[in-house]
């Protein structure tokens, strides 16, 4: 018998039937990254590769029991959390990985697919950035996220805000926080798409790929799974950002076509399997 030798992730998000996103595509990122991954559901999804019809909060009582019972057990080398469906779940959750301020902590709360992307509620975005935003590693989100929590916190803004709003984030404690989408280059092919790190002290690093057509259902949620694996084989925060990003351009430069409706990631693509004859 080996004893386990792979680093465990555990992540909290929403269980998506196609495994296009939430809890099962992190699984699949973790595994192609060398890492072995654990769940915690937040919510169940009706959906397919179109659309996300609709979800079903877990009580967050059920939340803590999945997590403390695992974390009881084996000790786990990053956290990634995702998307959230309730205030309670977001306490629950962030009292949780208080009890683990080594541990990394990847943070990833919106998502594009859901009905709202998860930005309608005030209240939410506000406990978000007090309770959870402080704990993490990393946070990731995109312009029109960021400038939507902004707004719980000032009133209006002029054009180029974006050093402004991550400040108030990184001053909270956050370590970095990445901005998905902060400048584009060129057009057709030979377009590139950045996304700018920030710390406590400005722009770490701007790092661009190659714009890519899609549409993509979980290209978000395929970057933050990678940064958590990649975190949790203990890497430069810095360099496991790049390597993220790198993996996710891979990753959507081979999605498939499973359904009608976008492509999904192909999270094994490096493996590179025979065509089923």
């Amino acid at each position: 018998m080996q004893n386990q030798t792979s680093p465990l992730v555990l992540t909290f998000g929403v269980s998506d039937p196609v495994g296009a996103l939430g809890i099962q595509a992190d699984l699949a990122a973790f595994a192609a990254l060398g890492c072995h991954g654990l769940s915690v559901a937040t919510g169940l999804l009706i959906a397919d590769t179109a659309r996300v019809e609709d979800a079903l909060e877990l009580d967050p009582d059920w939340v803590v029991d999945q997590a403390r019972v695992v974390l009881e057990d084996m000790t786990v080398a990053a956290f990634k959390v995702g998307a959230l469906v309730s205030i309670e779940q977001a306490s629950a959750i962030a009292e949780i990985v208080s009890d683990y301020p080594d541990v990394p902590l990847i943070l990833d709360p919106f998502l594009s697919s859901l009905p709202d992307s998860g930005l309608a509620d005030d209240d939410m975005l506000m406990a978000i950035r007090q309770i959870l935003v402080p704990q993490a590693t990393v946070l990731l989100l995109s312009q029109v996220e960021l400038a939507r929590m902004a707004e719980t916190w000032r009133e209006g803004g002029g054009d180029d805000m974006l050093g402004a709003d991550v400040a108030e984030l990184t001053d909270m404690g956050c370590g970095f926080v990445l901005v998905t989408g902060t400048g584009t280059s060129g057009s057709g092919a030979g377009a590139t798409i950045s996304n700018t790190l920030f710390d406590e002290n400005g722009v770490v690093g701007t790092f661009s790929w190659q714009h890519l057509p899609g549409p993509f259902i979980g290209a978000g949620s395929t970057m933050s799974a990678a940064l958590a694996a990649l975190m949790a084989r203990r890497g430069d925060t810095v360099e496991a950002v790049q390597a993220a990003q790198e993996y996710t351009a891979g990753a959507l430069a081979h999605a498939q076509r499973f359904g009608m409706g976008k492509l999904v990631p192909n999270k094994f693509f490096r493996f590179a399997p025979q065509p089923v004859a």
